[in-house]
């Protein structure tokens, strides 16, 4: 009998090696994972290992004084407009200004030499800033700092851990959700500053934000919403109108939209003094910072804020799910705006975490925020024609510069003109685009969409994009648990068998779908044979193995004949080892399948159906 079975198979052994009943195992064979780590720690010393994870050995060798040009254009064209968009995102923290310069150089000096795409700039953004200011609130700046220690070294292990496969499983329309949702809520907080409204309100969040507006509505001064709505016509205009035209009038606009930023600030800063030497100060303005460079020091495992010590475990307790929706977002943000700007070439995940851990971790030693790459500055550094990632040295060099010699000068800096700064970036960030395509292209996406931008709102970012993964993954879930089930019936003389064939592997969660699928196809169509096809099922667990033994025997006792037609080896093993007195005979009867389809196809044919 065990030759017979294993001549209906013939994949599974040659005629000549048919094995007898005490020779057959079907245990499951675990795979030897020694020589998988030993190439992977042979692959550690390789020569395209070293190229791959310092990407300084690829393009230094080539670089010269034309690129080293190119690069220092690029560069300081993107720390013009770095400057004052770092200390605009210092103040959404709620931190002094000069932590928005900590934030800066660090990050692009060491991307420089381990980052894989050569326009990505590393530097503090709107999302990072909102992401800690709770934690400012509680901490002081101790717990900004100590989220990009922590952030970093997180990151830097998963990117070791050959981990960048995790941005998978967030999907697009979470991704646009979280992004939208940020961007109105930044949009929300910097209001009360573009009308010069003063009351801090309880947060920055969007809820509270709004309520502060309507409160403190008498509050608004004139100068402060002229000059902060003016600058933010002007940035909007100026994006709107770049690369416009054509001959000299498209390389003026393009030079304008460029360096908008830097051309509103330095105006309004400009126009604040000409007002403060002549006795006059209508507008809020930054105030002091801090000049001189930040102290290199450990970042800080317990810190004394308001009075009150915190060790490490209330700070970690503090900042809870923030330890893992920073790190994140951060990666998100990365491979995305690396995939956004390497023109087709496949972008390196897994080094672009590594690159991304070591700019946080490095930057924690000199009072940084969490940091990653940031759209906007990236688009400037490309389309100023960077040509590697050396030119992040020259923005880095320029913010020290800055911090030595300008700071004096930033206390003139109008708070509504930062707010319009931000305000104009974040505009430009929704991505309006996005969900036009998903309610053209699948209408169902918009509920994970519109389910990550309510949850962020009112639940804040860190819960909210947890809330629309989890969203998400039901969909997910739920098109596991309910496979494709394809089915026919075919009649043959006094039998009419019926034939289902699922269309992919099956999970515990499609169970017990596939039992009520197959019981009822069963009963609607009287079949006397139920055959089912495994032919497309490479895996099943446990808990669809155990169902299986049940559907089998719901059928018998209905009276129905039960064949397992075309499965594949594995996962016959499976079956054999539950239960393998009852799947070895409707293994055995494949012979009976083959028939049947062959006498069902000849009748057709001669009756002319096929």
């Amino acid at each position: 009998m065990v030759k017979d079975i294993i001549l209906t198979d013939r994949e599974l052994y040659p005629s000549h090696q048919i094995p007898e009943d005490n020779e057959l195992d079907y245990r499951e064979q675990f795979p030897d994972i020694r020589p998988l780590l030993r190439r992977q720690f042979q692959g550690i010393w390789t020569r395209e290992n070293a190229i791959r994870r310092f990407p300084v050995l690829q393009w230094g060798p080539q670089y010269s004084l034309r690129k080293l040009g190119s690069d220092a254009i690029a560069g300081i064209t993107v720390g013009l407009t770095s400057i004052p968009q770092s200390i605009a995102y210092a103040v959404v923290a709620n931190l002094e200004p000069q932590y928005g310069l900590y934030s800066n150089f660090m990050g692009s000096f060491i991307y420089a030499f381990f980052g894989s795409v050569k326009e990505i700039t590393i530097a503090p953004t709107a999302i990072m800033a909102l992401m800690v200011q709770h934690k400012v609130l509680q901490l002081g700046p101790a717990g900004a700092i100590l989220s990009s220690f922590l952030s970093g070294c997180i990151i830097l292990l998963l990117g070791l851990l050959n981990f960048g496969f995790i941005v998978q499983f967030i999907s697009m329309p979470v991704i646009t959700g979280f992004i939208t949702a940020a961007a109105i809520t930044i949009i929300s907080s910097q209001l009360k500053s573009l009308m010069g409204i003063s009351s801090p309100g309880k947060s920055s969040e969007f809820i509270d934000s709004w309520s502060n507006i309507f409160e403190n509505i008498g509050q608004t001064r004139l100068w402060d919403s002229l000059l902060g709505f003016g600058s933010l016509a002007i940035l909007i205009f100026l994006t709107l109108i770049k690369g416009r035209g054509s001959g000299r009038w498209r390389k003026v606009t393009k030079n304008l939209c460029l360096l908008r930023n830097a051309l509103i600030v330095i105006s309004g800063g400009t126009l604040a003094y000409i007002f403060a030497s002549r006795g006059q100060q209508p507008f809020r303005l930054t105030g002091k910072v801090a000049s001189g460079f930040p102290p290199f020091a450990a970042p800080p495992f317990s810190t004394i804020f308001n009075g009150e010590h915190y060790n490490l475990s209330q700070m970690l307790s503090i900042l809870s799910s923030s330890l893992i929706a920073i790190p994140m977002i951060s990666i998100l943000e990365i491979v995305s705006i690396g995939k956004a700007f390497s023109k087709g070439k496949p972008i390196d995940a897994t080094q672009e975490m590594i690159a991304l851990g070591l700019c946080n971790l490095a930057g924690s030693f000199v009072s940084s925020i969490p940091t990653t790459a940031s759209f906007a500055r990236t688009a400037i550094n490309s389309s100023s024609g960077v040509k590697t990632p050396f030119g992040g040295v020259f923005t880095g060099a320029l913010v020290i510069a800055a911090l030595g010699l300008l700071t004096e000068y930033f206390y003139f800096i109008p708070k509504a003109t930062l707010s319009a700064v931000i305000i104009a970036a974040m505009a430009f960030i929704i991505e309006y685009r996005a969900v036009a395509e998903m309610w053209r292209v699948k209408r169902i996406d918009i509920v994970p969409f519109l389910v990550t931008v309510i949850a962020c709102l009112f639940m804040g970012l860190e819960y909210g994009i947890l809330v629309g993964i989890g969203v998400n993954l039901c969909f997910l879930l739920y098109l596991i648990s309910r496979p494709r089930i394809d089915h026919r019936v075919i009649t043959t003389n006094s039998t009419t068998a019926l034939i289902i064939k699922p269309t992919n592997d099956l999970a515990f969660s499609s169970a017990e779908y596939l039992r009520e699928k197959i019981i009822k196809l069963a009963s609607k169509h009287d079949a006397n044979l139920v055959v089912i096809d495994g032919e497309l099922i490479k895996y099943i667990d446990s808990t669809v193995v155990k169902n299986m033994s049940i559907t089998v025997k719901d059928l018998k006792a209905q009276d129905r004949s039960v064949l397992l037609w075309r499965w594949n080896r594995e996962v016959q093993y499976s079956l054999y080892r539950y239960k393998k007195e009852q799947f070895m005979p409707l293994f055995r009867a494949d012979e009976k399948a083959d028939e049947l389809i062959s006498s069902w196809r000849r009748a057709n044919v001669s009756e002319g159906v096929v």
